[in-house]
């Protein structure tokens, strides 16, 4: 085979690495021992793979060979494996290792999703379940999922490192026993697919502002999910939000790479399928009795879905919801959101006058709440106070995107107000 671009390998490896992970934990249960395995496996392809070309099957050929790491490694750790050693003594190595899995590329979904499960243990504490989920299924360096719960990066690694510890100390105890069990599991499981998706759709740091790879594995697994618990209304809420979220994602960026906010659009760009998915996805949602957050939220989507343009969105309804949500799941996003939503409905004055109620916002948030800010100032007129908050904002921000926007909008304000960009 020609040699294939770097990239294009590192990006399938981002892909696969969740999937392999996976498939050798559903095999041989030991969560530490596979993770070993399958990081050699994807070191293997990183130096093969540009030179030789990527293999027919590139999932079963990492599988198979994380799966002869892992049978060496347990081979030869004879002091603490004497129970693996006696199951690979007794059976043939080629039927540990198993064919390709690519053959049913429905296998890859649901090792995904058994991983998945299996992180969202209830003998594991919430924050651990998330972090070890985020990192296994997610793809998320311990970096990006410190960012996500604004902790200290050694908290999560050490919340990982407990988390595969109990997963080993348990063998095989994790995996999915009954319905009740799956009930136990679901709000942890949408927490992590949602926490997924959002961190490809608006990535917390870096040089792009859209991770694909992320967005699309989320989507996947939850129609996969949806697929095998089409009544779950908070799970059909969820994919209904993802789906009408994703739909805006090629009017976000102008030809020039800048982020494109909502209200300024081409709603032309967004993908009418998914928004027709999207709609009847929530209608049905919405129909099974009382909402929770997902569907909420779903909802807010599908009024930004159904407006022609912004000025023509029922901000009344959206402000309306966000009250809503903020009795369901309390939150400085959701409050910041209801604050512009407000501004939009009842002007930029009853925004800044909700504005002054979060003030004490710290933190990440911190920079969303700048930002708005300078969204209503700049509405109320305050070109100069508004161009001021684009600066705080785009100086505290992480992602790249997001910093050159804010900071082009403060150079825009500041030219306008006859100031300099100071």
């Amino acid at each position: 085979m020609p040699p294939t671009d770097p990239a294009g390998v590192e990006g399938l490896l981002r892909e696969l690495a969740p999937q392999a992970l996976g498939a050798l934990v559903r095999r041989y249960g030991d969560f530490a021992r596979c993770e070993d395995a399958v990081q050699e496996a994807l070191l293997a392809a990183a130096q093969k793979w540009p030179w030789s070309g990527v293999p027919e099957r590139p999932r079963g050929w990492l599988v198979t060979v994380a799966s002869r790491r892992y049978l060496d490694e347990v081979r030869a750790d004879t002091a603490r494996a004497r129970r693996e050693r006696a199951h690979l003594e007794a059976t043939p190595r080629d039927e540990l290792v198993d064919a390709p899995a690519d053959a049913d590329r429905d296998g890859a979904h649901v090792d995904s999703l058994t991983l998945l499960l299996l992180c969202c243990h209830p003998a594991l504490q919430p924050p651990s379940q998330l972090a070890l989920a985020l990192r296994a299924v997610g793809g998320l360096t311990t970096a990006e999922i410190a960012r996500a719960f604004l902790v200290p990066e050694p908290t999560i690694a050490q919340r990982i490192s407990r988390a595969k510890a109990r997963v080993r100390e348990s063998g095989h105890g994790f995996a999915l026993r009954s319905r009740a069990d799956l009930d136990a599991r679901m709000p942890v499981v949408l927490q992590v697919l949602y926490l997924v998706f959002n961190e490809g759709y608006a990535a917390s740091s870096g040089p792009d502002l859209h991770r694909a790879e992320l967005t699309g594995e989320a989507i996947r697994l939850t129609r996969r999910l949806h697929a095998q618990l089409p009544t779950w209304a908070e799970l059909q809420g969820l994919l209904a939000l993802m789906l009408l979220t994703d739909a805006r994602r090629a009017a976000r960026t102008s030809p020039d790479g800048f982020l494109v906010p909502l209200p300024e659009q081409d709603r032309s760009l967004w993908d009418a399928a998914l928004v027709a998915e999207g709609l009847e996805l929530v209608a049905s949602a919405l129909s099974r009795g009382r909402p929770w957050a997902y569907q909420v939220q779903a909802a807010i989507a599908a009024v930004h879905a159904e407006a022609p343009t912004a000025e023509e969105t029922d901000w009344k309804q959206v402000a309306a919801l966000y009250d809503v949500l903020l009795q369901l799941a309390p939150g400085p996003a959701a409050a910041l959101n209801r604050v512009v939503a407000v501004g939009m409905a009842e002007g930029p004055h009853a925004g800044l006058a909700q504005l002054e109620l979060l003030e004490e916002e710290r933190g990440a948030a911190r920079t969303r709440l700048e930002a708005v800010r300078a969204h209503l100032l700049e509405r109320a007129g305050d070109v100069a106070g508004a161009a001021a908050e684009y600066r705080k904002a785009a100086s505290r921000a992480a992602s790249v995107p997001e910093q050159r926007f804010l900071t082009r909008r403060a150079a825009e304000l500041a030219a306008r107000a006859g100031a300099g960009p100071g």
